[in-house]
């Protein structure tokens, strides 16, 4: 498929894990694709990997809860492919987040966490919309932590879930849709770092599909939502988490 041919988009954190996997099938699906990421060494190997397979991508050293790193990932992306047509706010202190209470976490630690997990969506997103040219559309990357007990984790992704609903009235208006997706339990390098083998098990037993999701299992929910096939959806958060959480 070619859904993304001569469009630009933008992953954050995308030097591994699931922001890798999104990278990789944008750039599968013909877009020019910038790898923005903190890991210069890792994000370099994944731009010259894309391109070795025959795609379009560079690497752009960002931190997202800069305004000013956010305005240079802009200036870098519009100077090198022209313009900018989608993005992808997935980066996060996550693969080596302490654990700690809401009421314990020492306070530089959270207001650091939550200036990327939760604000550094805002930040990129205000200095790349401009750019949109009235057309375009951005995923945030929430997760099923919001709907269960999570600590500051949890809350971060409570802001994302909010911060895409008022983001998609606000630049509804400029024909952007601002969307989210919501994983269960990922199997990354991150996860297994992060959680108890214990957790993990009992988490996939609670699972109506028993087992762990993959990077690979979240791509398709993030190409439909960037694509113009969701063209008149806007303001959602998609869960893809093997039936983990129930709404009405």
């Amino acid at each position: 498929m070619t859904r993304f041919t001569g469009k630009t988009a933008i992953v954050t954190g995308s030097a591994r894990g699931i922001g890798e996997g999104y990278a990789r099938a944008l750039a599968a699906e013909g877009a020019n694709v910038v790898i923005a990421d903190l890991n210069a060494e890792l994000g370099e190997q994944v731009a010259k990997q894309i391109v070795a397979d025959g795609g379009s991508a560079a690497f752009k050293s960002v931190d997202v809860s800069s305004e000013e790193s956010a305005k240079e990932l802009v200036e870098f992306t519009v100077e090198k492919f022209g313009k900018i047509d989608h993005l992808v706010n997935n980066a996060a202190i996550y693969g080596d987040m302490k654990l700690d209470l809401l009421l314990t976490v020492p306070w530089d630690y959270y207001k650091k966490f939550m200036s990327v997990n939760m604000d550094g969506a805002l930040v990129v997103t205000r200095a790349v919309w401009p750019q949109m040219n009235r057309g375009g559309s951005i995923v945030n990357q929430s997760s099923t932590a919001a709907w269960l007990y999570s600590g500051f984790y949890g809350l971060a992704k409570v802001g994302v879930n909010g911060l895409t609903q008022q983001l998609a009235h606000e630049l509804g208006g400029s024909k952007i849709r601002v969307n989210a997706i919501a994983p269960g339990p990922i199997d990354t390098e991150a996860t297994r770092t992060v959680t108890p083998g214990n957790m993990v098990a009992d988490m996939v037993k609670a699972l109506p599909l028993k087992r762990m999701g993959t990077p690979e299992d979240l791509v398709g929910a993030c190409l439909y939502l960037l694509s113009d096939d969701a063209k008149w959806v806007t303001g959602q958060i998609l869960n893809v988490d093997g039936g983990q959480i129930f709404r009405s």
